[in-house]
């Protein structure tokens, strides 16, 4: 049964994931640093086609495959969208071998005690019935923390959690993402709030289920050992965070048994105006770079 495959390919697997999840509001950027300016489109429509259009040629290059990509976490427009006239999440898999993710968070709240939660999402139980339809096998949801508060901090992970539990009864695997914004003077500490309010948070999860945690890469490694050990957590995976892809991976390097999810260290340095050569022989080094420094960890 395919479920199975992806489960033990996202369990097990060496590798990392790839962030393909821009949504309207870091699209702009994502294709400003692609080479694609403001004025190449007139309307959302075909602003979305430009970044699809960026995600397949990525998708397709040849070094983009499971061997090194563990999954790919996707946009809800890439989902509904098309690879070579293939549903996005089966071409993924079927064509590519990578464990299709979505994400699902409808954006961010505004700051209130050192943290911004998820907006609400009374859409989400119809979203992750297309999902399953869809072949997803995992959603992500991210909310962020700007100071090492505790009211806040509980309040993010106990929002993240129960939105988990949500998730894991459609039968999916959600990839839970307090990000710790990296520019923070008291980011440590942030960290040890954290690791704490996500270990009683796990223990709501049911014991035959799991989850995936997405944490920023912290200041002192192995933060976050006993996440990566505890048996109701299939995965941890880092994000960059806005690190360059050579400190990120180093920081990922001292982290054991974390593994990357990368957005804008996965892109950077690509560029629409490239040849096929040259676009694919860089992805292909990124893709290298972040796969060692996942399997180092």
């Amino acid at each position: 049964m395919v479920n199975q495959q992806m489960t033990q390919q996202a369990a097990q697997k060496d590798g990392f994931v790839a962030a393909l999840d821009q949504s309207g509001g870091s699209t702009p950027k994502a294709l400003k640093l692609y080479g694609i300016e403001d004025d190449a489109w007139t309307s959302d429509e075909e602003m979305f086609g430009l970044i699809h259009e960026m995600r397949a040629r990525i998708v397709k290059s040849p070094a983009f495959t499971g061997d090194k990509v563990m999954g790919a976490i996707l946009f809800e427009r890439t989902m509904d969208g098309e690879i070579d006239g293939m549903p996005t999440a089966k071409f993924l898999w079927e064509k590519r071998g990578v464990v299709p993710f979505l994400k699902v968070d409808k954006g961010l709240a505004p700051e209130e005690n050192g943290v911004q939660l998820m907006n609400p999402m009374p859409e989400l139980d119809a979203l992750l019935e297309r999902a399953v339809a869809n072949g997803i096998f995992g959603t992500k949801m991210r909310s962020v923390v700007h100071a090492a508060n505790p009211t806040g901090i509980a309040a993010n992970v106990a929002q993240q959690f129960e939105v988990g539990l949500q998730i894991l009864s459609h039968g999916l695997v959600p990839i839970i993402e307090p990000e710790i914004n990296i520019t923070i003077a008291d980011k440590a500490e942030a960290e040890d709030t954290l690791l704490a309010e996500i270990t009683k948070q796990l223990e709501t999860v049911p014991a035959d289920k799991q989850v995936m945690l997405k944490l920023s890469l912290p200041e002192n490694g192995n933060q976050y050992k006993t996440l990566v050990e505890h048996p109701r957590v299939m995965r941890v995976v880092a994000l960059s965070g806005g690190y360059s892809r050579d400190e990120a991976n180093r920081r990922l390097c001292e982290n054991t048994g974390m593994i990357a999810s990368f957005s804008r260290a996965l892109t950077e340095g690509l560029s629409a105006k490239q040849s096929d050569g040259d676009f694919d022989s860089l992805l292909a080094g990124t893709i290298d770079s972040i796969y060692d420094a996942s399997c180092a960890g």
